[in-house]
């Protein structure tokens, strides 16, 4: 399991980076400004699914669903803006 988190980090900051060139972008759709604005308040909300205090699984919850919220919305973009953003990416 510990072999998979760097890959797991390379993920997540890659999808991270093209969320960031997705909302800079100048198509960039509502929804996805008001989703990535959900799922900072997620972040920094101190409502979770399962609360903090338990030691590992408090945090889980944040590792799993926030990569996941990422992803789901960079699935649902437009295709000429993820096309856009993907080669900036790969570029970066």
């Amino acid at each position: 399991m510990f072999k998979r988190l760097p890959l797991l980090w390379v993920l997540l900051r890659g999808d991270a980076r093209q969320l960031w060139f997705a909302l800079r972008h100048p198509q960039a759709p509502g929804w996805l400004k008001w989703g990535t604005a959900a799922i900072a308040l997620y972040l920094i909300s101190p409502i979770d699914f399962i609360p903090d205090m338990l030691p590992f699984f408090g945090i889980a919850d944040d590792l799993v669903l926030v990569p996941l919220a990422i992803r789901w919305l960079l699935k649902r973009l437009p295709p000429e803006i993820a096309a856009a953003t993907t080669a900036q990416r790969s570029a970066g």
